[in-house]
């Protein structure tokens, strides 16, 4: 994952703003990490893929997930976060490639905020 997007984004006040609480750290971990990128691909696909998302701009919560914490704090919650931010233009259903590498994006911050080294899955106790 480029780390420029992460540059980028941690110079928006909004945006780095965001953080893992207790709970959803909790959540996390006793999900796993596989769970957590199941929930993230079935989040983007229902609320985020189609042409005209219910309720855009509104439909991700503020809190209560990890992922719903990482759509915010990556610019992955809405259609016109993700114009705004990654590109991607409103009006029509995102394909396989843009789903993927957005849960990718949400699962790096995620790992992130977890202290998660994919470079190091194992590490020693």
């Amino acid at each position: 994952m480029s780390d420029e997007i992460f540059d980028r984004l941690g110079r928006s006040a909004f945006r780095s703003r965001f953080r893992l609480g207790a709970k959803e750290r909790a959540y996390a971990d006793a999900k796993g990490r596989e769970v957590i990128a199941a929930h993230a691909r079935d989040f983007i696909a229902a609320r985020l893929a189609p042409a005209a998302p219910a309720n855009d701009g509104r439909q991700t919560p503020m809190r209560g997930h990890p992922v719903f914490i990482a759509q915010h704090a990556t610019a992955c919650c809405c259609r016109g976060c993700l114009e705004k931010w990654h590109r991607i233009p409103r009006g029509r259903a995102l394909d396989a490639a843009e789903q993927a590498r957005i849960t990718d994006l949400l699962m790096a911050w995620i790992d992130r905020q977890m202290g998660f080294d994919p470079a190091n899955p194992h590490p020693p106790r």
